[in-house]
């Protein structure tokens, strides 16, 4: 499309000014972005409203997040070690070879396509977590708009051009493309030359389409695709034991948080059967019935959850526990739903094992604690698993903690997985298909490293290195040099 390799050819001639940009002007950048996105008030407040159904107070509290983010890769920028330099200085008396210098460090990889999320028109789309890292990273940024939120899209898109314009960042170090013809856009972005990496954020069909796209290519590119997952939760019976009540009324304000739509909404709850899980059930299902249906993001998401929905429930000895008895009173109004079903057909039913997006859960019946840890080597990759158990039970039970962290990329324990923190601890992302490269985060300050490569200099002049790796280390980063971390 003529569009998009107008675009990307202006994005590679900004890269080559933008890789050289100092960390301090680039933290500048992401700041001033962060300014003009709060200098549009109340407008893009009311425009998202319009746009994704979501209310007021979400979507301020995101909104300051997004900030947030761009503030802390200014951050990160500033202080400078992110680059992880390394030194290993000459030795020519080494026998019997001498010893060359070397000096690597983290560098830019090229324009970044991204792809925004239908359910977060802030945090993770035009302005969010994979903008913010890859022009933290030195990387310009291509954004192909959300149709969901095309006009809240263009309003961040233009306050991210003014703050480049702001602060004398090379033309073309950020562009925007509309949500027109949606599939032809996003397969000539991920097929163009000059594309480097792609950040996605949604289901397993989009992000997986991108991925095989980006494989196919004669110079294949990494594809960091955030897919969503069921999110186990794993209730250990002496837990419940000593506190189903209050579990179960946490866990009805974490599956309907939001109207179930995060990626991290807890999809899939595994017990052992006895009384306490019958009591927790009850609990459960009480308050469900007494959720007031909300509206969904849009028409295309509600007619996913009800149609994935429904199949769940068709399936053989899937037994519905609860629906919300409040009445609807729009007609895209997603219906918080809990379903229960005993593990030997979930084993068997690998429909069971698919993502509902929206409020509804279901929960496994096990017999004992190796069907549970069965159920669990059964699942896929997840962005998190949760134990709800006593610091006893975890001792006592190594193979069901492993075998969690061992399938999820963020372990929880006595908590709810919705509600993902922005800090260098967090992990978010998981083995496939929860995300299509488990090793990385896509929240964090650590999301940077998706959109960088380690380079070597070796036997290079010291005035011709950069910055971070030269003797006098004049930007005072944290180094390793010769195998010892010194500033």
């Amino acid at each position: 499309m003529q569009e998009v390799n107008e675009v990307m050819l202006k994005s590679a001639e900004a890269f080559k000014q933008y890789r050289k940009v100092s960390g301090k002007q680039k933290a500048t950048f992401l700041r001033a972005i962060a300014e003009e996105i709060e200098a549009l008030g109340m407008d893009l407040i009311r425009t998202a409203m319009q746009e994704t159904n979501l209310p007021e107070g979400r979507l301020v509290g995101e909104r300051g997040r997004t900030t947030f983010q761009l503030k802390t890769f200014a951050d990160l920028l500033e202080e400078g070690s992110w680059v992880e330099a390394r030194i290993d200085t000459a030795d020519l008396h080494r026998q019997p070879i001498p010893k060359v210098d070397l000096r690597k460090m983290l560098v830019p990889i090229g324009t970044v396509a991204v792809f925004g999320a239908s359910n977060f028109p802030f945090a993770y789309s035009t302005a969010g977590g994979d903008t913010a890292s890859a022009l933290a990273a030195g990387c310009p940024v291509v954004v192909k708009g959300h149709p969901a939120h095309a006009r809240t899209s263009a309003m961040v898109a233009e306050a991210i051009l003014k703050a480049a314009q702001r602060t004398g960042m090379p033309d073309g170090v950020f562009a925007h493309l509309d949500s027109g013809d949606g599939f032809e856009v996003g397969k000539a972005l991920v097929m163009h030359p000059e594309t480097k990496a792609v950040g996605f954020t949604g289901s397993f069909t989009g992000g997986k389409a991108l991925f095989d796209m980006a494989n196919q290519r004669k110079e294949p590119i990494p594809v960091f695709s955030e897919m969503g997952s069921i999110n186990p939760v794993v209730l250990m019976p002496e837990k419940l034991s000593q506190d189903a009540e209050n579990v179960a009324l946490i866990y009805a304000n974490s599956i309907t948080l939001g109207v179930g739509q995060f990626c991290t909404n807890p999809g899939l709850i595994i017990g052992i059967e006895g009384e306490s899980l019958e009591k927790f059930i009850d609990v459960l299902s009480e308050e469900i019935e007494k959720v007031t249906p909300s509206t969904m993001l849009n028409a295309g998401i509600y007619k996913n959850y009800e149609g994935k929905k429904t199949i769940t429930l068709a399936q053989d000895h899937v037994i519905t526990e609860a629906i919300s008895k409040v009445e609807k009173t729009a007609e895209i109004q997603g219906t918080a739903t809990i379903a229960s079903v005993k593990a030997d057909t979930f084993l068997k039913n690998p429909t069971l094992n698919q993502e509902v997006f929206g409020p509804f859960s279901l929960i496994v019946k096990c017999q004992d604690i190796t069907q549970l840890t069965e159920v669990l080597e059964h699942l896929e990759g997840q962005l998190t698993a949760t134990l709800m158990a006593t610091e006893s039970e975890l001792g006592a039970n190594p193979e069901v903690v492993d075998t969690l962290r061992n399938i999820s990329g963020r372990l929880n324990f006595n908590n709810v997985p919705t509600g993902v923190e922005v800090c260098f601890a967090m992990q978010h992302g998981g083995p496939f298909p929860a995300s299509t490269d488990g090793r990385f985060t896509s929240v964090g300050p650590d999301a940077i490293k998706r959109f960088v490569r380690p380079a070597s200099y070796q036997s290079f002049p010291d005035s011709l290195l950069p910055d971070e790796l030269k003797q006098s280390n004049p930007l005072n980063i944290w180094r390793m040099v010769d195998n010892v971390f010194v500033k």
